[in-house]
């Protein structure tokens, strides 16, 4: 289930870390950073896709954007090449297809799936690498009636003609998912299906906590959502926010900079916050 993310076209990759926190934090989804040679800048925890009825971009969000100069994602999403490059990279190379990592049955049961929800079958995606294939799956749960923080703040962004920039490439993001066998990657889509309750569950928990925005009580979801498994801890995440302070310093160095990336990166011993303050910057929740 840790893959059902729509990587594809929101790029989510987006939430979760190990326990053990350095402090408690306030319930906030927005942070303030200052101090330590930077102009003041903002944290927001997004949530790349989610039902529209539980979508709410609140005042305090929308005031920090609106008095900071650029919009800096996890990637920038407004790059026209974009698109073409995910294409690109989700495609399996050396004329391998999806069958080749499932049995008959595995295959079957996708493939119904994704012409229910979908109106295509597994063989509209049968060259692309599994992770597209998650995608759709999540896609389909949701359905047409799904919104994203992400979308949203580029539009904001956009009538407010601010540059929109990323902390990462989409050759990164996507060779991530790479790193992990495509056969597992498929065996969890499979067990999501068999288990139709848990993808429901899943994202009523997420979504119960992501709007208390319950930092903390998503970083210690998310050790369960990734099973224990340390090596994709350290790889989806650890490293990734570990990356990312450095560039937050050199962007905020010469302007106010609005940064939205995935909630589950924000709390934690290791998460942004927490990593923001090692660094020697004042970060203070804005609750209201």
């Amino acid at each position: 289930m840790k893959n059902l993310k729509n990587i594809f076209t929101l790029v989510a990759l987006a939430l979760g870390l190990i326990t053990g926190f350095a402090q408690q934090n306030d319930n906030s989804l927005l942070w303030k950073v200052e101090g330590n040679g930077i102009k003041t800048s903002y944290v927001f925890g997004t949530f790349h896709m989610l039902p529209k009825k539980d979508f709410e971009l609140q005042n305090k969000v929308t005031n920090a954007l609106q008095n900071s100069e650029i919009l800096v994602l996890e990637l920038d999403m407004d790059d026209p090449k974009m698109q073409t490059e995910m294409m690109q990279l989700s495609a399996l190379k050396d004329g391998k297809t999806l069958a080749e990592f499932m049995d008959a049955e595995e295959y079957t049961l996708i493939d119904t799936y994704l012409k229910e929800k979908m109106g295509m079958g597994l063989d509209s995606f049968k060259t692309f690498k599994p992770l597209l294939v998650s995608s759709m799956v999540m896609m389909g749960y949701l359905g047409a009636d799904m919104a994203s923080y992400e979308a949203s703040l580029i539009t904001m962004a956009k009538e407010q003609e601010k540059e929109i920039k990323g902390l990462e490439t989409v050759a990164f993001q996507m060779g991530v998912f790479d790193e992990q066998p495509y056969d597992e990657q498929l065996d969890e889509v499979v067990k999501l299906l068999k288990e139709k309750d848990v993808m429901k569950d899943m994202f009523n928990e997420m979504i119960a906590l992501y709007k208390n925005e319950n930092i903390e009580g998503l970083y210690d979801y998310m050790d369960d959502f990734f099973n224990g498994d340390q090596a994709q801890l350290d790889r989806m995440l650890h490293a990734r926010n570990q990356n990312w302070i450095p560039k937050m310093s050199e962007y905020s160095k010469e302007q106010t900079v609005f940064y939205g990336v995935g909630a589950g990166h924000l709390g934690g011993t290791l998460g942004v916050v927490n990593l923001l303050r090692e660094a020697g910057y004042i970060v203070t929740p804005v609750l209201e």
